[in-house]
């Protein structure tokens, strides 16, 4: 498409990709989408980015990032068919974190249909300078029906200034923009197994699998997830928006949480994925799970007192948030949808009772390795920014990976990225494979969920 230019899509699922190339020296792109009426948000919920990854509608949700050949693709779902009849526009945009978009090779937008994967609309973006941020697209209203445009409209003030101004209030202290940077170009035409007792923390793992009771100390799941309340907590909404993040890679793999702020409430560790699927005609492509993998995401602890234990949904092991071990597992999502995913809620609040915490996931069922696997991992604080990384590079055979490894040193906790893949032996479980390569030393015996 040119720049300008307009085609009808499909009132269904859609998914937007928001790609570049990779390479040395490129900045990363983030994707995001603001939902519109009468030319504004209605209020910050409508805007959809990595820190707030679902509309609350369902209709708009960020599915984070991904390879694709030699670039790296940010990827948004996007359900016409769900957006509320106020919404007239929905924005689609990109920024540039660590640069600008004249470091970005070969920006563009595609967009697809999530049912069949037949591309609808495609735009190229033109060549870029100072600009840290660029609305690419928009779907809009008309006639009934939903088009998309191809906009390529830049901002020098990044995702802080494209979002004020569409009325987004925004935590962090605005900055001027570069003398050079220019203000947005002409704007568009408006459109009309289960855990079992631990020996004590110095004895060594026994070798085979006894069955036991569980621990007395993990409560079986509730009936809903405990509501986590803090004195100094807002409710939901009282903040601004913060754009603020962690990333963590190979070259820098860890940040400590006191730094980022997170040193009280609650803390969400979220998993997401998408399964690499073959479609006729189309290649290799990646679609959400929709029930087709079963990923379990897990939490070995120790706790300051030398206790020992799991959070997992095998054997109704879900935890708690307010008595030990203070780590809660929300449920079991067989879906991988990233409005929900998995998610485990580790209580700041109790920072000084935890030795060590190693948070991993394992396949349950529907693949044979992480390598046929896009997932995406975020842990949020309820105070701080929020901290994530991907899994991308699987290259064996892998179903348990140990994800990131959480350490109390001298009070702060410590987050490192593990992104280790695993390869259990035949007839040793993914969790027994994960204990003897951190060396927790516990027992373990087959468990079902």
């Amino acid at each position: 498409m040119l720049k300008g230019s307009n085609t009808p899509v499909p009132t269904t699922a859609l998914r937007v990709e928001l790609g570049r190339r990779s390479g040395p020296g490129v900045p990363d792109a983030d994707a995001s989408a603001l939902l519109l009426a009468t030319g504004k948000v209605r209020s910050d919920d409508d805007f959809v980015f990595y820190n707030q990854p679902a509309h609350p509608s369902g209709a708009v949700r960020h599915e984070g990032k991904r390879t694709v050949g030699a670039g790296v693709a940010d990827t948004l779902f996007v359900d016409l068919a769900r957006v509320e009849g106020a919404i007239e526009r929905i924005v689609l945009a990109a920024s540039a974190d660590g640069g600008t978009f004249g470091q970005v090779p070969g920006l563009y937008i595609e967009v697809t249909d999530a049912a069949s994967g037949r591309v609808v609309a495609r735009f190229d973006s033109p060549g870029a300078t100072v600009e840290t941020a660029f609305v690419l697209g928009e779907f809009y209203r008309r006639q009934g029906g939903w088009k998309f445009r191809a906009v390529g409209q830049g901002y020098g003030s990044g995702l802080e200034g494209l979002a004020t101004d569409f009325g987004i209030t925004v935590d962090e202290p605005r900055h001027a923009a570069p003398p050079a940077a220019p203000r947005p170009v002409t704007p568009p035409p408006p459109p009309a197994p289960a855990p079992v007792t631990t020996p004590p923390p110095s004895a060594p793992a026994p070798a085979p699998p006894r069955p036991t009771t569980a621990p007395p100390t993990m409560p079986p799941a509730p009936a809903s997830p405990p509501t986590f309340s803090s004195a100094s907590a807002p409710p939901p909404q009282a903040r601004p928006v913060r754009l603020s993040k962690v990333t963590l890679t190979k070259a820098a793999p860890s940040v400590s949480l006191a730094k980022q702020g997170g040193t009280s409430g609650a803390m969400r560790v979220n998993l997401n994925w998408q399964m690499r699927r073959q479609l006729s005609g189309w290649g290799s492509r990646w679609g959400a799970g929709r029930g087709e993998i079963d990923l379990d995401l897990c939490a070995l602890y120790e706790l300051a007192d030398g206790r020992k234990g799991v959070v997992q949904a095998l054997g109704n092991a879900f935890g708690s948030l307010h008595r030990p071990p203070y780590i809660h597992l929300d449920g079991d999502d067989r879906t991988g949808a990233v409005a929900s995913g998995e998610n485990l809620t580790i209580n700041l609040d109790h920072t000084r009772d935890f030795r060590r915490i190693l948070v991993f996931v394992t396949i349950y069922e529907g693949a044979d390795s992480f390598a046929d696997l896009h997932a995406t991992v975020t842990l949020q604080p309820q105070h701080g920014a929020p901290i994530d990384f991907s899994l991308d590079e699987c290259t064996v055979p892998s179903t348990v990976c140990a994800l990131a490894l959480i350490t109390n040193t001298g009070g702060d906790l410590l987050v490192q990225r593990e992104a280790r893949y695993l390869v259990p032996e035949r007839g040793v479980s993914p969790q027994r494979t994960i204990d003897r390569a951190y060396g927790w030393g516990m027992n373990w015996t087959p468990g079902r969920k």
